[in-house]
């Protein structure tokens, strides 16, 4: 797949949020806004890409809440703050998606099940997930993008292998991946 055959009209975006947008904390979660730091050259690529696509969403595993670590109300203010920030910066986010449970509840709402696309599916008529990317750093994400059809891009450097039968397209970050959506 190239650029040139991939026009975005209609389609919609999935963003993992740690490693993707903002500096993820090794070993912790972002429990508070000083502790969200943006990733460089991510709120012009989020810019960018509002104008490529007809719908973004982040969606993210949170379980600092289930682990009691932080408060829904804590991961609100962070979001409300990264929210402000991007669209200040000229871009948009149709809505946040996040999954407060354990790994171990295995709860459809935990990528990689497809519990949270479903439900931008269900929230917002015009998305269809097999016209959708997911753009994220884990295996996790890549295995969500594929329970739900969608193209999955893998970017960062994390130390976790993640097998290239579940990416389509692989990037150093998302202002690499927006390049390559121009």
């Amino acid at each position: 797949m190239n650029s040139k055959n991939f026009n975005t009209e209609g389609w919609s975006l999935f963003l993992d949020r740690d490693g993707v947008i903002n500096k993820r904390l090794v070993g912790d979660y972002v429990k508070k806004t000083e502790e969200f730091v943006f990733l460089d050259g991510v709120l012009e690529a989020i810019a960018t890409l509002s104008t490529k696509f007809n719908r973004i969403f982040i969606v993210t595993n949170q379980q600092g809440i289930g682990k009691g670590l932080m408060t829904e109300k804590d991961l609100k203010q962070v979001h409300d703050s990264m929210e402000k920030e991007i669209v200040e910066h000229a871009g948009k986010i149709d809505r946040i998606y996040y999954c407060p449970y354990l790994k171990e509840e295995n709860h459809v709402n935990r990528k990689p099940n497809p519990g949270m696309g479903m439900q931008a599916r269900a929230d917002f008529l015009d998305v269809i997930l097999n016209k959708s990317v997911i753009v994220g750093d884990s295996a996790s994400d890549m295995l969500f993008g594929r329970n739900l059809g969608m193209i999955t891009a893998l970017v960062g450097d994390k130390n976790e292998v993640i097998e290239e039968s579940l990416y389509d397209l692989r990037f150093e970050n998302l202002k690499a991946f927006t390049t390559f959506i121009k």
